[in-house]
């Protein structure tokens, strides 16, 4: 990855997340198909929710018959973390439009801000929409070429977690936060360290007494104040 914020840039640094999303998609799309939800069911919620760990539990809650409010609540609460993205980026983008940001947001994930997070560290902390709207669109259509081919693929596999197919949304989620570490250069891997394992603590004591995605969310916001306050006191 350089500096260079072109569209063909935005295609050449967002190809490796998109073989991810192959991956992960078509493990999302077998696990559905063995879940007997069907193709255009699968095919709505990658085109609607877009979001891969909510997609695992929505498919998850839909098997167990769990009430739609239900479905609906988790579902914002999973992705609540996305606001506290948006706000992290949306200064990157202050002078384009509120049509511009809103379609930024709309297709904003996990990996595309761990990707424009690391692209901020080549370019002297700058961002285009060029780049931007290239990445979460290649994100955007190969997650859902990927869930599609996954749930095509179901139909011949019996037990999805006989592969390991139900890890693989964490297997990601763990090279991102490596990826992350190791190419953020503004803060010292030491720091970076010391906030995920006091986030990986909250977590473990919130979840005995909280429902496991208000636990996420209150462990990340508390992972921010820390973050912020140890580069404070690093600083002085």
């Amino acid at each position: 990855m350089d500096s260079d914020l072109t569209l063909r840039a935005g295609i050449k640094d967002t190809i490796p997340t998109m073989f991810g999303y192959m991956g992960v998609g078509m493990a999302f799309g077998v696990v559905a198909n063995t879940s007997h939800l069907p193709l255009l069911a699968i095919l709505l919620m990658s085109l609607l929710i877009y979001a891969g760990s909510v997609e695992f539990v929505v498919t998850a809650m839909l098997v167990a018959g769990d009430p739609i409010s239900a479905i609906i609540l988790s579902a914002f609460l999973i992705n609540s973390r996305i606001i506290l993205m948006s706000i992290s980026i949306s200064p990157y983008f202050k002078r384009d439009s509120m049509r511009q940001n809103f379609f930024i947001g709309s297709l904003l994930t996990d990996e595309t801000f761990a990707l424009a997070m690391t692209k901020i560290n080549q370019t002297e902390g700058r961002l285009t929409l060029a780049w931007f709207n290239t990445a979460n669109i290649l994100a955007y259509l190969s997650w859902i070429l990927a869930t599609a081919a996954g749930a095509l693929l179901g139909s011949l596999i019996n037990d999805a977690k006989q592969f390991g197919l139900d890890f693989a949304l964490v297997a990601m989620f763990i090279g991102l936060l490596y990826l992350q570490i190791i190419n953020d250069h503004s803060k010292s891997i030491q720091l970076q360290l010391t906030v995920v394992f006091a986030v990986a603590v909250m977590m473990y004591f919130f979840m005995r007494w909280l429902p496991g995605e208000l636990a996420l969310l209150l462990a990340s916001i508390l992972g921010c104040f820390l973050g912020m306050g140890l580069s404070r006191s690093h600083a002085d």
